[in-house]
């Protein structure tokens, strides 16, 4: 090739789509690895979403005109750092996460429900798996990297081929070279190797590629020869370099393109050699010609994005619009939607040209793996991309076959495995959001808790929309200020942090003051407003206050720990405090540190456990005065105690690293250790799902506040599930209902809680709406369930303290048939004001269950078993049918029906309306949103009268008119006369004139010839503008004539 010839890109144009065009409605991820966040094959492209170890699956193609759907598809118990599609089959994905786990999942066609589980798992590795891409000629063979280590797998066998070694820090890519004979690799250490991994173990050639040891990354072009790397050089300037593996000790070529933070991911083609450079965190894209026999990375092409770029890739070229002579097409993915970025090249004749496309690899397999591993080097046969010559035989992986036989000879439609169970529809897999160190998973069922139901109706919708909570759409309202106790002065707002900072029962509220003495304030609940500015009564403790809590079977008992190591127990007058007291009920001896946490028993009356500095737990019998039990084991400081719900078990979480779970009658030793979270800066552990998990909040090693679902009976196995949140210094308070399941977090100083539907099995957490506050509070604590307002749909009241009052904070549901108790909200509740057991019982080993309460209230139908309000039609007559109609009458119902119906579907719900209804009315929600398309001609009409309706009601504001009848008319129908004649093309209020001209210009802007529904409403509105006017002025000349007579 001349150096001196034309490139047949030169003139290569990039075209942005319109926003119709855009997959929208997305919630991208922004996580920290090596990956390109986002992968398409010739069907379905995924994406990383903003939830944790969860993939966005959407179809490449929308069909017809319908809006793609994405579904979501739970991989992992972590962050997923890689994935990549297999270049033979459309519907095989293999998933890398920080759990260390490699997961290889069979994807069903679009608008089917995803798979419960993995196909094949690969692992666990040593660290976090970084990199993963499959063999480019056979099927069956996958590289990855993990922290220095880089494996090929055999993914059958699920066991590594060989090992290549001699990373000296962490792989940040590793790439197969076109025809799949050679693995290149840069790694931290500033390394760019080439293995052969058929040969050793070690790399045959190495050389320094960038002076930056930020993330770099590499692509091989269409021969062995050559490949690019681009990375950082030491002014952190972004750079790309082509090299020539023949002369491996220097690049052939290098430019430096701008300073940008985020690494610079090379997106190339071998079939052109068109290379595509995007930046994570940018806003533009360079396209470069690669050419190895000029020297050269020629610019052909730059485009700027609308959005911040935070992953892209390459559709396949079997997908590229040959006839319009596109050469490439970039999927851009930004923080809500998935952009398609089509490179043309300008030809004058709509034809396919060979020299724009030559021949691409086709998607069957060149050979298998033990023949690849033995020495072959067969290639893929490639196809051309001719539509003439079109279709190409198709292939389908047995690593996990589809359930059934695909019919399409063209392109097979694959199905979810065959061991997915039938009866569940969710997206989530059964093996999503496990444990890094157990491949095993648990099924893919849901508790009774969850709020998805098991209709047919109801799992389509959940096949769609991926599995979500009854309690999604609740909202927390701060109650009306006469219910607020304001003038609080004086807190103390530096309690430690494993204290609630305050405590409250049905009655009261026990907030620790700043003056000396360690002094707690008691304040009545039914007693809201201003407290005076004199000086409160409090309870005077003679020491710092770490800790307190209210005995939740004596509502006048306050237990205080205090940092003399000491716990007193005050008794407040059933009338509240009117006086300082200084001498306690009792006081408790025995801890030699001081006190942080404490936690009454939930079945047994007088017994109490607290932790101290002295790393020890121990259990009092209030009723003696004396300690019982002393649990030991720990060694680091407790942040956190409590007790299981049937009382049998206490669980803590420590400084150390560790949970552990006790039977404190059984002995001081744990009965079971587990990891806890990596942050040593606090955590807070609770019992949920029935007492079948523990929930922990704390940190991780990057200080990001995250949750930590564990299995009460497999400690030792790590976390179900880990939630990462957000970055904050103070440690998330749970608060747990165990009706709902719900589980409320927020922090001492945090503006916003939390809330979060837990279940035992995948998903694991289903997320809600969360409450945020104007400012921060310093206080959030959850009052008993018998204080919430059932007929409101309330399930949750808090207390929120702030810097000078405490507010009382409402968790209602909306829903509409509000008259009837919802049953399905508030099941019964355990009575926790009743003791089950006496200390000396319970110490004696008996064990017992709570009584259960009905919170419905008197004269409330549950909405079980409330009537359907099934559809009636209403018999019309025979002259009802019969009875001739203008033309005028038929467009006016025609006009009224379509508004009146828009109206009623586009008003806003106060709630989702598949809660609390029986499976008929399921089926019944479910055909609305089929038939949904139907309606979008209504839709339209209906809101181009709205909108045309409020842009002339300004237009009649600012102009007004003479006369206070007609100004009001056009305030009422949002159109001046003078508009009105002029869309008409009246001069003079003739009648059969205004009727002549809306009849003719009706129908001119009808639809169907071109025209539109906001014309057509523009037409509507000023006829009935102008009748009324007409209707005006006939009343003001009856009164002129009648004025003379009087």
């Amino acid at each position: 090739m001349s150096r001196f010839k034309v490139s047949k890109f030169r003139h290569t144009e990039v075209r942005l789509p319109r926003r119709e065009a855009w997959i929208s409605d997305i919630r991208a991820g922004t996580i920290p690895s090596y990956g390109n966040h986002i992968k398409s094959s010739c069907s379905l492209i995924a994406f990383n979403s903003d939830r944790t170890g969860v993939l966005g699956i959407v179809p490449l193609e929308g069909q017809g005109e319908d809006k793609r759907h994405v579904t979501h598809l739970g991989c992992h118990s972590d962050l997923v750092t890689d994935l990549d599609f297999s270049p033979f089959d459309d519907f095989l994905l293999a998933t890398g996460s920080a759990d260390r786990m490699i997961k290889i999942w069979r994807l069903p066609a679009p608008g089917q429900a995803l798979p419960s589980g993995p196909g094949l798992v690969l692992g666990p590795e040593d660290t976090k798996v970084e990199v993963l891409q499959f063999h480019p000629t056979v099927d069956g063979i996958l590289v990855s990297t993990a922290g220095p280590a880089v494996k090929v797998w055999d993914v059958a066998k699920q066991q590594p081929l060989t090992e290549l070694v001699g990373h000296g820090d962490v792989v940040q890519a590793a790439v197969w070279s076109q025809d799949g004979a050679l693995v290149s690799t840069t790694c931290k250490d500033k390394q760019l190797r080439i293995f052969d991994p058929r040969a050793k173990p070690e790399a045959s050639q190495s050389t320094q590629a960038h002076e930056n040891s930020k993330d770099s990354r590499l692509a091989w072009t269409g021969t062995q020869e050559h490949l690019v790397s681009t990375g950082f050089n030491q002014m952190r300037e972004h750079e790309v370099k082509l090299w020539d593996t023949r002369h491996f000790s220097s690049a052939l070529t290098s430019l430096t393109l701008d300073t940008s933070p985020g690494s610079l991911m090379p997106l190339l083609d071998p079939d052109s050699g068109l290379l595509v450079l995007a930046g994570k965190g940018g806003s533009q894209l360079y396209c470069y010609e690669v050419a190895p026999q000029q020297l050269a990375l020629s610019p052909v092409t730059q485009c700027f994005l609308e959005s911040v770029l935070r992953g892209a890739t390459l559709v396949p070229r079997r997908m590229l619009a040959v006839m319009g002579c596109e050469v490439l097409r970039v999927l851009q993915l930004s923080d809500t939607a998935i952009v398609p970025i089509s490179y043309q090249v300008p030809r004058k004749a709509v034809e396919f040209y060979e020299d724009l496309f030559p021949d691409a690899a086709g998607c069957v397999p060149a050979s298998e793996p033990h023949a690849w591993w033995a020495g072959s080097n067969r290639q893929v046969q490639r196809i051309s991309l001719n539509p003439a010559r079109q279709p190409h035989p198709s292939f389908t992986s047995g690593l996990v076959p589809p359930a059934e036989p695909s019919l399409d000879a063209a392109r097979p439609v694959e199905l979810p495995t065959g061991d997915e169970d039938p009866s569940e529809g969710f997206s989530s897999p059964s093996s999503s959001l496990i444990s890094p160190s157990t491949p095993s998973s648990l099924g893919p069922s849901l508790s009774s808790t969850s709020g998805i139901g098991t209709s047919p109706s109801q799992r389509s919708l959940q096949s769609l929309l991926g599995p979500s909570s009854k309690f999604r759409h609740a909202q927390g309202t701060v109650l009306h200020r006469d219910s607020h106790i304001t003038n609080l002065k004086g807190l103390n707002l530096t309690t430690p942090g494993e204290s609630n900072g305050f405590c409250a029962n049905q009655l009261r509220v026990a907030v620790p003051l700043l003056s000396s003495g360690g002094q707690v304030a008691v304040l009545e609940l039914q007693k809201p407003g201003r407290l005076p500015d004199t000086v409160l009564p409090t309870l005077q403790n003679g020491t710092a206050v770490t800790d307190l809590a209210w005995d939740p079977f004596d509502p006048h008992r306050l237990a205080v720990a205090g940092e003399d190591a000491r716990i007193r127990l005050w008794q407040v007058p059933p009338e509240g405090l009117k006086e300082v007291l200084t001498t306690p009920e009792a006081v408790l001896t025995g801890h030699t540190e001081k006190i942080y946490s404490l936690c009454f028993h939930p079945l047994a009356a007088d017994v109490l456990a607290s932790s101290s500095y002295d790393l020890t737990v121990r259990i009092w019998d209030l009723q003696a005065g004396i300690e019982r039990l002393r649990l030991q084991g720990h060694r680091d400081q407790i942040f956190s105690l409590a007790w299981s719900p049937n009382g049998q078990q206490l669980a803590t979480v420590c400084k150390d690293g560790c949970l552990r779970i006790y039977e404190p009658r059984s002995g001081p030793e744990p009965l079971q250790e587990g990891p806890g979270p990596e942050g040593a800066r606090g955590a807070r552990i609770v019992w949920v799902c029935d007492g079948r998990c523990l929930l922990v909040s704390g940190f991780d090693s990057q200080s990001e506040r995250q949750l930590l679902l564990y299995s009460a009976e497999a400690l030792a196995c790590g976390p179900l599930a880990v939630l990462g949140l957000d970055v904050a210094p103070s440690t998330l308070l749970p608060s747990y209902d165990p009706d709902t399941s719900l589980v409320l977090l927020t922090g001492k100083g945090d503006t916003r809680v939390f809330l979060y539907e837990l279940l035992p099995e995948a998903p694991f957490f289903l997320e809600c709406n969360s409450f945020t506050s104007p400012d921060p509070h310093k206080g959030f604590v959850l009052l008993p369930k018998t204080e919430c307002d059932v007929r409101e749909v309330e399930f949750a009241r808090c207390l929120r303290l702030r810097q000078t009052s405490l507010e009382p904070v409402a968790f209602r549901l909306p829903r509409v048939r509000k008259e009837f108790f919802q049953d399905d909200v508030f099941p019964d509740t355990a009575v926790t004001w009743e003791p089950v057991l006496s200390a000396k019982a319970w110490l004696g080993g008996a064990n017992g269950e709570p009584r259960l309460l009905s919170l419905q209230p008197p004269g409330m139908i549950p909405v079980s078993q409330a009537p359907r309000e099934a559809p009636t039609r209403r018999a019309l007559s025979s002259a009802h049918y019969l009875e001739e109609k203008s033309d005028e009458q038929k467009k006016e119902e025609l006009l009224n029906a379509m508004v009146a119906k828009l109206g009623n579907r586009e008003d806003p719900l106060p709630q989702d309306s598949f809660e609390g209804v029986d499976e008929d009315e399921w089926a019944k929600y479910l055909a609305q949103i089929i038939v949904m398309g139907a309606q979008v001609v209504g839709r339209a009409f209906a809101r181009a009268l709205r909108q045309e309706f409020a842009a002339s009601r300004a237009a009649a504001d600012a102009r007004g008119r003479a006369g206070h009848q007609s100004a009001a008319a056009s305030n009422l129908s949002g159109l001046s006369l003078q508009e009105a004649q002029q869309i008409l093309n009246v001069s003079k209020l003739n009648p059969k004139e205004i009727q002549k001209n809306y009849e003719h210009l009706f129908k001119v802007n009808d639809k169907s010839v071109g025209g539109s529904f906001y014309l057509q409403s523009k037409v509507v509105r000023a006829k009935e503008r102008l009748e009324e006017e007409l209707r005006i002025q006939a009343q003001e000349d009856r009164e002129k004539e009648q004025r003379p007579q009087t």
